[in-house]
């Protein structure tokens, strides 16, 4: 799908996932980031029918974590959960690639010790 819709469109979401991943912990932003850019890149070439299934699940993710995001604004002080469950029924539509990467994104997700740890240097600025 190379018409210039399709990847203004594409562009556009991609962007905005990274800016909302702005607002996440650095460990989650850093680890999200290289999700997105692997899910996106691995998917530059799929099918239509893929295409048009990789941006709703991913237009739904923006749209989750943009109202996570603001929620989160509004509520300093407060502890905010970020991400969503993942519905039985979604999970039974993978394919076994895809359960054993959601499987390792979990583990590293949810892991005391991140793989990305992360240090905010704007404190020392």
């Amino acid at each position: 799908m190379s018409n210039p819709a399709h990847v203004f469109k594409v562009r556009s979401l991609y962007k905005r996932i990274l800016m909302l991943h702005k607002f996440l912990p650095l460990d989650l932003k850093a680890l999200g980031d290289q999700y997105v850019k692997d899910e996106f890149k691995r998917n530059k070439t799929a099918a239509p029918e893929e295409a048009n299934k990789f941006m709703v699940e991913w237009e739904g993710y923006k749209d989750t974590l943009q109202i996570q995001v603001m929620e989160a604004a509004r509520n300093k002080l407060k502890q905010i959960h970020f991400g969503d469950d993942l519905p039985e029924e979604k999970l039974n539509h993978f394919n076994e690639d895809q359960v054993g990467q959601l499987y390792e994104l979990m583990q590293e997700a949810t892991k005391p010790n991140r793989q990305f740890n992360i240090q905010d240097d704007s404190l020392h600025k």
